[in-house]
């Protein structure tokens, strides 16, 4: 009778230590949510090339979309109208944002500091100025530009070589 006893006693005391472990494993799972799998794409361009490429159309476009321009004729206010305008606008800071991204990448981080400080700063003055064309607001445009002058004109000092 007594063997009886600690069979049951056995058994019960495995049943609720899987239970046990059935509810750590959820609770686990639900707290450590899945990471996307990282793919490694294999740099192709050269610094140069994103620039010519991506970052002076893109810059060009964010400085181009506003501009006051006075004349004999009077004074004359320029600005995104349409909604295609304003995402077109909207694309050039996307573009930015993701040139900083891209000098980011690989062999085209030139050093761990100012290098990365500027990438940044690139990547935050394209987020002003998506958020300012996503606002349809002219005034936050000509401020999100000079964020943009301003982070490459700092990079420019430090790292730009004669081509």
């Amino acid at each position: 009778m007594r063997a009886r006893h600690w069979f049951f006693l056995i058994g019960a005391l495995l049943y609720i230590t899987g239970i046990g472990f059935v509810i750590a494993g959820a609770r686990a799972a639900r707290a450590a949510p899945a990471e996307a799998p990282v793919t490694a794409g294999t740099p192709v361009a050269s610094v140069k090339q994103i620039m010519k490429g991506i970052v002076a159309p893109a810059a060009t476009a964010v400085f181009n979309s506003v501009s006051t321009t006075v004349s004999a004729k009077g004074t004359e206010e320029k600005a995104p109208e349409t909604d295609e305008e304003w995402e077109a606008l909207g694309n050039s800071a996307a573009a930015l944002i993701e040139s900083g991204n891209l000098l980011l990448m690989g062999s085209r981080v030139v050093d761990a500091g100012d290098w990365v400080k500027f990438s940044q700063q690139l990547i935050e003055s394209g987020k002003l100025a998506l958020k300012a064309a996503q606002a349809k607001s002219a005034e936050q445009v000509l401020m999100s530009g000079e964020k943009v002058n301003e982070s490459c004109d700092d990079c420019h000092r430090r790292y730009q070589r004669s081509s």
